[in-house]
């Protein structure tokens, strides 16, 4: 059916500025977010707090950033809302400018759960408008806004090394101007989203999608890829919470040189994350998935018994590799379940951050009570999950 041609280009073709636009938003909202757990070992210290608290801090944070975000979804698929993103930056910059000010763990827990209702109502609708921008490709484009979140993740422990532990937690208040900025870019993004939407409804013809497989194939993939997610974010929880402290014990290493090494596992993280999603247009999200789980337990499974040479050396695959997987998940979700992005993304963002946050909680307790080696020991075995993505079925989106 013929089309308007001044319509058809804002659906049809990929908006990289749109896509770059986002990824940067998404690495500011994740350099914000991820000063909380590098200093950890700066409020340890200075207020004698236990690692079931360090965990509790994660959990709180974590739970506010994921209860939120399958609703959050669900209601914009409904009733998209353009400039949601600049609102949630809002919550934010309120938590920021808190936690500079806690004296009190309390306090401490209220300003991280503002940080994660803004983190919940970020992610789901920035992963619709990067779904919006994609123009068919649809792993690039998640690829591309998860890079920017990785590398955001990535920035937080360098910054703490450099700005945090010298001058200490008020310094995390200059990190307001960032999320002013983030601000700024996605009232700017909702403005292209809120034309692109007029533009969809004056299309005359919208294919309406429906999965190919039965609903009890549906929820069994599901379950299944939430299982993956388990085993990842479970995994990236004792690395990017516990790893500065396992290496601080075992290796006598000062706070500093910790914080390099975790900056080198989350910027392997970030450089691995553009892998999953232009490859799994190619050949396939199932076989990425399967390659950036389960590839990703040798390196595990060396990794308590390395060096500390060694571990500067396995944290790169392990990083590069597991980050490939959330892309290609998410993707593979959206596709089992057509029509329903945003429901996807915030149920798949906010199990991840919940899983992440019970995964630091239940961590903290088990190395109060065993030890931070003992943590690492276990935690190693996680990637062998990878093995149910042999269940999953074969969704072909190559097109002829």
């Amino acid at each position: 059916m013929p089309e308007n041609n001044s319509i058809s280009p804002i659906i049809e073709k990929t908006v990289f500025p749109i896509l770059f636009a986002l990824s940067f938003s998404h690495l500011l909202n994740d350099t914000i977010q991820s000063l909380i757990p590098a200093i950890y070992p700066v409020i340890k210290s200075s207020y004698g707090l236990s690692f079931s608290q360090i965990g509790l801090i994660t959990l709180t944070f974590q739970m506010a950033a994921s209860l939120l975000q399958p609703f959050v979804g669900l209601y914009t698929d409904k009733k998209p809302q353009p400039y949601s993103l600049a609102v949630g930056m809002g919550f934010t910059l309120i938590g920021l400018i808190t936690l500079s000010q806690s004296a009190h763990f309390y306090t401490m827990l209220i300003s991280v759960a503002f940080i994660g209702i803004g983190s919940s109502i970020f992610h789901p609708e920035a992963s619709r408008m990067a779904h919006a921008a994609s123009g068919g490709k649809r792993g690039l484009a998640q690829s591309v806004f998860q890079l920017g979140g990785n590398a955001g993740s990535s920035l937080g422990p360098l910054l703490a090394a450099w700005i945090i532990v010298p001058y200490g937690q008020f310094s995390v208040i200059w990190f307001s101007a960032i999320a002013l900025l983030a601000i700024v870019i996605l009232s700017y993004v909702g403005t292209w989203y809120k034309g692109f939407m007029i533009a969809i409804s004056k299309k005359t013809a919208i294919k309406t999608e429906v999965s190919r497989f039965s609903r009890n194939k549906v929820i069994f993939s599901v379950v299944i890829l939430l299982l993956l997610i388990f085993s990842k974010y479970f995994y990236m929880a004792s690395l990017t919470n516990y790893f500065t402290f396992y290496l601080i014990h075992k290796f006598q290493v000062s706070v500093q040189t910790s914080q390099i090494y975790l900056f080198v596992f989350l910027f392997s993280v970030a450089a691995g994350t553009l892998l999953g999603g232009p490859i799994g247009d190619k050949i396939g999200r199932k076989y990425v998935i399967w390659a950036s789980i389960l590839g990703t337990a040798p390196f595990a499974l060396l990794l308590p018994h390395a060096s500390l040479f060694w571990i500067g050396v396995l944290i790169v695959p392990i990083g590069v590799i597991l980050a490939s997987a959330f892309s290609a998940i998410l993707v593979y979700a959206q596709e089992l379940i057509p029509g329903k992005v945003g429901l996807v993304a915030g149920l798949f963002f906010g199990f991840a951050f919940g899983m992440g946050g019970i995964g630091s909680a239940l961590l903290g307790k088990l190395a109060d009570s065993k030890g931070i080696e003992y943590v690492f020991s276990i935690c190693a075995f996680l990637p062998l999950i990878g093995l149910l993505t042999g269940f999953l079925p074969n969704i072909e989106t190559r097109k002829k």
